[in-house]
Parts: structure tokens; sequence; C-alpha cells
């Protein structure tokens, strides 16, 4: 029997959802989610008694976002121009009446503070209009568009948060080299500074406590595994602890806006796991997940009193159903499947898995075999994570998925710097981007060797934005290991990277300089790590792919290291998009991308 999958067109696994990212409304009687229109992602509502559904949006040029219900009648939702990542935050009508841009000024990035749910006229906005570099708070009215500024920044604030009734008390400050938390009991009064840290040192406010007193706060200060605490804020010290986990950090806290009591804490070690406090939503949870078996099982938001919820369920091999749950009639409404037109039989399975690094650590992954092979001598694209402190998870992944279905392993892995398993692990990558962070990567592919899971004369490495980084650090200094190369938005030149970056970063410059290097104090480092500087040593196949209107990584980054390799006498496919950022959005341009990117594994991976 072929328990092989049948060949998958690539465009069903990089189209647009049908439907994705619904939310329920306060009342509980409409429901918004995103939707093509024009192969655009648009903001849709549904009346949940008549089941007939509106388009809000009419984004033609670029997708949204994301949206968030402001009232019962009122939605705002977030896009940019070109992938720009200069956000402007609109607002409109469920039924498609007064749509504003809130934030209509040149060259600005709007960030949500806060959407004040029990406000029905206001937002709380963060925006870097008086300086680039910094945002101000300020309250917009959502009908209007009036505003006026709350707090200014003095310079060095990098984020605010509000108590359960809306007011402005909590900032949190960067110099690059400590982070403090500065409070104020009222609107009315001064920030205070209530606590410094040196950045290493991680105490984040969650949001307050129910009385609006003190703050629940996610914090590794004095041990290595950031656990949840409440926090005094008169003394400034972490008080009861209200969980931690031995393997990973916990910071993802829930809580009922409605009845002011905490219901659980989620944390991921290969998998997403829920801990409930509260036994009301353990026994919603325990009902729905033996409605729904096989699958993880979600809320993604509730009605304001609680009586209605919308229900997600995913898996590795499914990109995700959503439901409309009655929850005082225990009774479920499919809303539908993110991708319907993929058989989730034809999927292919993610297995966490570990191996052991060069000098001893442990390093967690996921695997990822074609479906029906036999796991043998296959081969493999090696896919490092972008951030670099980020993480890889668990789930649903399309383009680990489609070339699965081309007959290849994928392999991903939580290098040293990957965030989630302590302060100690995290902090062991600094300055050692392309040393042992790679050495980690290198060691992982070897695994594979070893194991007889590779093939050792197939094997390509391909990321983005770091894992781009990577890619070209892979086959400049591991030049006999990899076969082939795509570096997606990647960095070339460590020193062109830290002249480029974008003004909102400028916070945490000296913190980059710190975790990656200085360019004139560590300038051999750099020089040492930069694949730009090591261009001889390439000798395998690179395709490239950029965006134009990327702030994180400049175009520049792209087109040197292209210049190189062409003068150097090396064929390098490079792929511009003048419409897009950090990453294709728009889906014209992901199918071109992944269209040349199976052409050239294809190849020289076979």
């Amino acid at each position: 029997m072929d328990t092989r999958a049948p060949l998958i067109p690539m465009e069903d696994f990089m189209r647009n959802p049908e439907k994705s990212s619904f939310q329920i409304s306060p009342s509980g009687n409409y429901i918004a989610f995103m939707k093509p229109w024009k192969t655009r992602m648009n903001v849709f509502v549904m009346d949940m008694t008549t089941k007939i559904e509106k388009r809000l949006t009419a984004s033609e040029a670029r997708g949204i976002y994301g949206f968030t219900w402001l009232t019962n009648n009122r939605i705002g939702y977030v896009k940019d121009d070109g992938g720009d990542e200069n956000m402007h935050f609109y607002a409109v009508n469920i039924d498609g009446t007064n749509e504003i841009d809130l934030t209509p000024f040149k060259n600005i990035q709007a960030r949500i503070i806060d959407d004040l749910e029990d406000d029905p006229n206001n937002v709380i906005i963060g925006l870097n209009k008086r300086n680039p570099q910094i945002h101000d708070p300020y309250r917009v009215n959502i009908n209007d568009g009036t505003m006026e500024m709350i707090a200014e920044n003095p310079g060095n604030i990098s984020g605010w948060g509000t108590d359960h009734n809306g007011k402005l008390r909590i900032a949190t400050t960067s110099d690059g080299v400590n982070a403090s938390i500065l409070y104020r009991d009222k609107e009315t009064d001064n920030f205070e500074t209530i606590l410094t840290t040196d950045f290493k040192v991680s105490v984040s406010p969650l949001f307050f406590t129910f009385d609006n007193k003190n703050l629940y706060v996610a914090s590794n200060r004095g041990r290595d595994k950031t656990g949840i605490f409440e926090f005094d804020i008169k003394n400034a010290k972490e008080g009861k602890l209200i969980f931690e986990h031995d393997e990973v950090d916990v910071s993802g806290l829930m809580y009922s806006r409605k009845r002011k009591v905490l219901t659980g804490v989620s944390y991921t070690v290969s998998k997403q796991d829920i801990v409930f406090f509260d036994s009301w939503r353990e026994i919603i949870q325990q009902k729905l997940e033996k409605k729904l078996p096989g699958y993880e099982v979600g809320i993604t938001s509730f009605s304001k009193d609680e009586t209605k919820a919308v229900v997600v369920t995913y898996s590795d091999k499914s990109a995700g159903t959503y439901y409309y749950y009655d929850i005082e009639q225990d009774k479920l409404i499919d809303l539908g499947k993110v991708s319907p037109w993929l058989n989730e039989d034809h999927m292919a399975e993610m297995k966490p898995i570990k191996y052991k690094s060069r000098d001893g650590l442990t390093i967690h992954g996921y695997l990822t075999l074609p479906k029906g092979s036999n796991g043998k001598n296959l081969p493999v694209v090696v896919n490092p994570h972008g951030g670099p402190w980020a993480r890889d998870t668990w789930g649903y992944r399309p383009e680990i998925q489609f070339l699965a279905n081309r007959g290849y392993a994928v392999f991903q892995m939580n290098f040293r710097g990957s965030t989630g398993y302590g302060k100690e692990f995290w902090e062991i990558s600094f300055k050692e981007w392309g040393k042992s962070m790679q050495d980690d990567i290198t060691d992982g592919v070897n695994w594979l060797i070893d194991e007889g899971i590779a093939d050792p004369d197939r094997i390509a490495i391909y990321g983005a934005s770091y894992g781009g980084y990577a890619t070209l650090v892979g086959l400049a200094f591991t030049p006999d290991l990899y076969a082939c190369g795509i570096d997606y938005v990647g960095v070339s030149s460590l020193f062109t990277f830290m002249e480029s970056i974008p003004p909102y970063w400028e916070l945490y410059r000296t913190m980059i300089y710190e975790m990656v290097g200085h360019p004139e104090k560590d300038k051999e480092l750099l020089a040492s790590s930069s694949p730009l500087l090591h261009i001889d040593k390439i000798k395998a196949p690179l395709f490239i792919a950029q965006g134009a209107n990327d702030p994180r990584v400049v175009k520049s980054e792209s087109d040197q290291i292209v210049e190189a390799l062409k003068s150097a006498g090396i064929d390098v496919p490079y792929m511009v998009k003048d419409d897009e950022g950090h990453g294709f959005y728009n889906e014209e341009n992901q199918f071109d991308f992944y269209r040349e990117m199976e052409k050239f594994l294809k190849k020289h991976i076979g």
C-alpha cells in the first residue's frame, strides 16, 4: 500500500486562507474575520442571527494585517504601505460607514497600547510623529480621530501600560543597557522610576492586579527561567509566585475580565501546554476537547458576558477550523476551515526532536519527514528561524508542508539564543552570530547525517531574516555541508546591518552592540562573522529574495552580496519585489517566491 501523499499544487499551500482570524463582538451577536477580496486579506463581519456577511474594508494594494473590535458597532484595523511597517490605525462601522484613518500622518508608525474595552469612544495609541525614534501615547477618539497626548515620552520609554480602568499608569524604559519600570498612581501624576535592572534581567509587567494596586509580572530576576509573580509596586519586589516551569520560561497569564480572576497560564515545551487555575474555564476546555478530539483546542475570544466564544482547533497537519460556541447551550457552530482545500491525511507529521551540541548543550527542534517515506537518506531542507531571539514551535506551517510534499525532510532547531529556554541559554549567544549559534545548526545537520536521515550530498539551507543570515554563514563557513542555499531577506554584513536599523529601534542600539558586537570595538569579530567579507569561500548555488521596502533588513543587504557573488563569477538568481517589506505578504509574490524555490531545490538537491 502506498502511503505517500499525492503531489499538491504549490498554490494550495501558499494561497490566502478562505477565512481566518475570527473574533467575537463584545455583545456576542457578530463575528468579524479576515477573508480575501481581490486577492488581498480584508475584514468582513457576520451577523450570527441572519448569517449575512458584509465586507468592511476595501484594501486592494496590500492586505490588512489585523483588526480588533472597538465597540459592538465599530472595528479598528491596521495596515501599512508596501511593507514599510509604517502602520496606520483605521476605524470603520460594521455597516461600512465612517471609515477613517485615525493616524493620518506621513512616515509614522502607530502602535496600539490599549483598545479600551470599557470606553466606547476612545483608544490609546502610541505614535512616533513628534520624534521618529520614540512613541508618545495619545488618547484617540475612534469616531472622529481627535486626539490628545496623555504623556510625553522623555526619550527612553519603549512600552506603556494601562490599568483595568484604561488609565495610563505604567511605562517601561530602555537605554540599551538598563531597563526600568516607571509608575504613577493616577494620570495627573508624574511617572517615577520604581525598578531598574540590567537589560539581561527581565521584569515584564503583564497587567495590573484586579484592584489596580499592584502588578502581575513575568520575571527572571534572581533565577534562570522566567516565572509569573505578583509584584508589589511600593517595594518594587516580586511577591507570591503564580507559576513556574523547570524547563522553559512562562509568561502567558490568562484572566477573565468579567469575573476578575486569573484563569490559567500557557507555556511551550515542545507543544503548547495550558494549566488552569479556574474551574469554570477548565470545564469548558474539557467539554471542547471531548467534542473536538485529535486537535489542539483554543479560545480566541469571549463575548463580554462570557456566554459566547470563538473556538479554534489546529494541529501540525491543519491550519485550523473555527467555531462559534454558545457556552450556556454547550453548542458549537462550524465557522469554517482556514484552508478547506487541503486534506489533512496528505500532510506530514512534525516531530519534536533533540540533540547535543559539540559543547554539550541540549538543542530542541522539530523534524518533518515526507509522508510515507522510510525516513532514511533523504534530501533535507535545514530551516533556521529568524529573530534570532525567538523560537520555533510545533504546528501547521504551509512552507514546511509544501517542502515535505515535494519529498524533502525539513529540519528546524532552536539554536542557542532562542527564547523560552531561560536566561543562560539566551545569554550564551551574545556576540556569537555566525559562531557557536551556527555550530548548533551545523551539529544538528551532522546529527541528521549520523542518524542516517539525511543524504549528505543533498542538504539545502533556507531561512528568512536571521535565518537568511544563517544561510549565508552556512554556505561561507561550512561550504562542504550544503549543496545550495536560499536567503530570504537576510543580513549579509553585520556592519551595514547596524548602520541601517530603523529609527524606532534606536533605544536598543547599545543592547544590539552588546548582543551582536560593536562596529568599532568588535570590528574583527564582526568582520569574521559577515558573509559579505568571505565571498571567496562560497561555492554552493544561492537564491536570494528581498522586499524593496524592508525597514529591518534593507535592500542593500541583499544587493551587495548579489553584486559580490556575480563579480566572483557565481550565478545568483535574485528576486526583488517592489511592493514588499520584510517577507512577502501579497499572494502573487508568495507564489513567485515558492515557485522559484521549488525549481531551485529540484535542480540542486533533486
